[in-house]
């Protein structure tokens, strides 16, 4: 026990014991400097030192624009550039995919497949089914029954359904001579209006903009959700005034018409007009003369 005191003591002396570092010019051995130290004070310095530069380089990392030369670390410049390029060729792998389809079309129209009349640019979404690929499904009973059901209780319905409002008044978008008319047939749910480039394109009723963006395909594209479950869309704008989630009054102007867009020869409007989720041909609501 006597040794161990004894021990402890030396190695407390050790470290209390002074030492003098003495800084000496070379050639005329003049003392320019001289320190006193302990060994305990010298550990405490490169102690402190050692936890002042962890935190220097913690701050450094953590607050400023340096960590960007530190690999593994990327700018958020880096970081937003890489996002708009992975969606940039997301739209790329899809105007391939589209691509790819209407050259199936064309090749079908050549082998005499199918008719000319189903090659339409603008409106093709997916390759048509080859016949026979399909197989008619008879109604179940229980579907029947639903069905009946659900007939019976519209019928006492006092509520008015979109349907039976579609017919109220829409102001026309634009004025001018249709290109293009509806044709469910051929997937082409809009009617093309010529117009001149700049043209102003104006909401067909009171609504709220859930849209307004540029697509490759239809260039800058607004649509509006107006009452009774109705949907106006407008694609190939020069411009657009409104952003998503603006309100918009009947006949207010929302964009510019122009030719945007991959699917598009010239300056016009494609307008849609959609019915609780089902295209409706828009000449049989506005007059567009």
């Amino acid at each position: 026990m006597a040794a161990n005191k004894k021990h402890k003591k030396k190695f407390a002396k050790k470290l209390l014991h002074k030492y003098r570092l003495v800084i000496l010019n070379e050639d005329t051995f003049e003392e320019r400097l001289s320190f006193k130290l302990t060994r305990l004070n010298v550990f405490v310095t490169v102690t402190l030192s050692a936890i002042l530069l962890v935190a220097a380089t913690t701050v450094i990392i953590a607050f400023t624009p340096l960590r960007e030369y530190i690999p593994g670390y990327s700018s958020p410049e880096l970081k937003s550039r890489a996002v708009d390029l992975a969606y940039k060729s997301d739209s790329l792998q899809r105007v391939l995919k589209l691509n790819d389809q209407y050259l199936n079309s064309i090749k079908s129209v050549l082998t005499g497949e199918a008719e000319t009349g189903s090659l339409n640019r603008d409106s093709i979404m997916e390759s048509p089914q080859p016949p026979g690929e399909i197989e008619p499904i008879e109604p179940s009973r229980a579907d029947s029954l639903l069905r009946e059901e659900v007939a019976q209780e519209d019928k006492y319905n006092i509520l008015a359904s979109a349907a039976d409002n579609v017919d109220f008044s829409l102001f026309p978008p634009v004025k001018g001579s249709i290109s293009e008319s509806f044709n469910l047939k051929d997937r082409h749910y809009a009617v093309d209006i010529v117009v001149p480039k700049n043209s102003a394109v104006k909401s067909v009723a009171d609504g709220r903009v859930i849209f307004s963006e540029w697509t490759t395909q239809t260039g800058y594209v607004i649509i509006v959700r107006h009452n009774y479950g109705l949907l106006s869309v407008y694609k190939h704008n020069a411009s657009l005034t409104k952003e998503q989630g603006d309100i918009v009054k009947t006949g207010e102007v929302i964009a510019t018409a122009g030719s945007t867009g991959e699917y598009t020869s010239g300056p016009h409007l494609h307008f849609e007009l959609w019915n609780e989720g089902v295209p409706v041909n828009p000449t049989d609501y506005i007059d567009f003369d």
